[in-house]
């Protein structure tokens, strides 16, 4: 039987694009075999300026039953994939203040040995896709987290051309998800699923 894995997809998404792959990804990763929670970060935007985009009060409203994220979702996943739009190269402030709760976690070692990856989104080509994914593997580094990128390590993402994970270029929302992302998606999740389950087999051959 092989070894169970739980995965946690954890996101933020204003308008929907990073939504939309966060759910490809968490039923890319149950097809793979794992047992998934999706999780959303809890939003930080005053409710004025929700309500002044369209698209970002029907997300909200259409995403309003997705479980917000907690401490207790990164204890139980043996592998958590995080999700955020670029934000000037950077994480979102509402993926970063849910990082910013784990210290206790952190120093307890509770975050160390898991194996965690990551996806965005932009407006444009180079709209700092590939800064904010390394800004966020900056975390990972000091959790002592086990880092699985997508890489070259599969035909499809030469199409899609990023080794750093999963993303998207959005224009001003105009550009929905297709194809190349949804199959980046794919290639992602059961990539850290593989990796996931033969860590966790082999630590507990070890032991």
């Amino acid at each position: 039987m092989p070894t169970p894995v739980n995965v946690a997809v954890v996101y933020y998404s204003s308008t929907g694009t990073v939504s939309t792959i966060a759910k490809a990804i968490a039923q890319d990763a149950e097809h793979a075999g794992a047992q998934v929670r999706l999780r959303k970060a809890a939003e930080l935007a005053p409710q004025a300026a929700i309500n002044s985009n369209p698209v970002w009060a029907e997300h909200a409203k259409a995403t309003a039953g997705i479980p917000e994220v907690s401490p207790d979702d990164m204890v139980w996943a043996d592998a958590v994939i995080f999700g955020t739009p670029t934000r000037y190269g950077n994480v979102t402030a509402q993926l970063k203040q849910f990082l910013d709760t784990l210290g206790g976690l952190w120093q307890a070692g509770q975050l160390a040995d898991k194996v965690y990856s990551g996806f965005t989104a932009s407006s444009t080509t180079h709209g700092g896709q590939e800064s904010t994914l390394l800004a966020l593997y900056n975390t990972v580094y000091h959790f002592g987290g086990i880092l699985v990128p997508p890489g070259y390590t599969d035909a499809t993402k030469f199409v899609d051309g990023n080794p750093y994970g999963t993303s998207h270029v959005s224009g001003q929302g105009d550009i929905p998800v297709g194809e190349q992302t949804l199959t980046a998606a794919r290639v992602q999740a059961e990539r850290v699923v593989k990796f996931t389950r033969a860590i966790k087999a082999g630590l507990a051959a070890e032991n």
